[in-house]
């Protein structure tokens, strides 16, 4: 019987192994990881040399898609790192946009407001949507507000959560006045029972609260008897504008009117001179000798006193300038205006 298990196997699954390797280096599949053999192996290809060098350009290319495929995942993993650090950016502007805008004389939500309506304290400002309106329980209180100068916005819903910041506020919001604002006929009474010849400001467009309190500071301190505010484009009886008054506003009357021209016409009934300041007046206040109650109109620095109440001005003055400077501050003007109008 032939013994088998003294025959060597191994030494023949060696060369096959070997066999197989050499067959598989010489195959034509590429070889991604080792792209110097193939620039060491190039002078092999030379009997072919334009199939060869297509070849090598191939293989080239296909090994840097197979280098660039990371970078490109690096830079979608930067992208979205981007994208959340502008997101975290974005809330922390909002929070602190909401800490920064003073909500404290801000009142919003249905039960709130009414409220504050039915305790007649002096509000500024309403916004509110359509339907509350013309809802049955707003729509008397509110009618009744505009017709003595409150400015009553309507807004969609939206742009109420962005006035609040996303408050729960039931489509209505208010913000408070620091003062109570008089009619029209209460301050013409109180003018002419405290004073022979009585001066009331009365502002055209001044939407910036620094000025406006700045102007009823000067008004209170040459005794002037009051001021008019028109109820739109202008500012309201803010916080910002009773800080800037530095407690003037206790102790100057504001009315707050629907429509500026219409009581400069009332005004002129009650026999008030109506003054206006402007750059280009053609007459000098120093020159202004007028002894008569006067309503002095002050218009916006930049676009000054609207021409349909240029109209209504009796006299359109103006404050000699000798530097090279074209205008003056709002609430500088009024102060110039206010000491040579009382001083006389």
């Amino acid at each position: 019987m032939k013994n088998y298990s003294k025959k060597d196997y191994s030494q023949k699954n060696r060369k096959k192994n070997k066999n197989r390797q050499d067959s598989n280096n010489n195959s034509s599949s590429p070889n991604f990881s080792n792209e110097n053999n193939i620039i060491a192996n190039k002078n092999s290809f030379s009997r072919k040399p334009s199939k060869n060098k297509n070849q090598f350009n191939q293989l080239k290319s296909m090994n840097e898609r197979v280098n660039n495929f990371p970078s490109s995942r690096r830079r979608n993993f930067s992208y979205k790192a981007n994208s959340e650090s502008y997101s975290r950016n974005s809330d922390i502007n909002h929070q602190q946009a909401f800490n920064k805008r003073n909500f404290d004389d801000w009142i919003w939500g249905k039960h709130s407001v009414y409220e504050v309506l039915t305790s007649e304290r002096p509000i500024n400002r309403i916004w509110c949507t359509s339907e509350i309106i013309s809802s049955e329980k707003f729509y008397i209180l509110l009618k009744e507000l505009k017709s003595k100068g409150v400015l009553i916005e309507e807004v969609s819903w939206n742009r109420l959560s962005q006035l609040t910041f996303g408050a729960s506020h039931q489509g209505v919001a208010m913000q408070l006045a620091q003062k109570k604002s008089i009619s029209l006929d209460k301050l013409i009474e109180l003018s002419n029972t405290n004073s022979t010849h009585p001066i009331i400001v009365a502002l055209d467009g001044i939407t910036d609260p620094h000025n406006l309190g700045a102007i009823i500071r000067s008004a209170e301190a040459f005794n002037c008897k009051g001021i008019i505010l028109p109820q739109r484009r202008s500012a309201g009886l803010t916080g910002t504008v009773a800080k800037v008054a530095a407690g003037a506003l206790e102790h100057i009357p504001v009315c707050r009117v629907v429509n500026l021209n219409r009581s400069i016409e009332e005004l002129k009934k009650n026999n008030f001179i109506t003054v206006g300041l402007t750059g280009d007046g053609q007459l000098p206040i120093s020159k202004f000798n007028e002894k008569s109650p006067i309503v002095v109109i002050i218009g916006a620095e930049d676009k000054g006193i609207s021409l349909i109440t240029q109209k209504k001005c009796d006299y359109l003055l103006r404050i000699p300038l000798k530097g090279k400077t074209s205008s003056l501050n709002a609430s500088v003007a009024a102060a110039i205006s206010l000491f040579h109008l009382t001083s006389k």
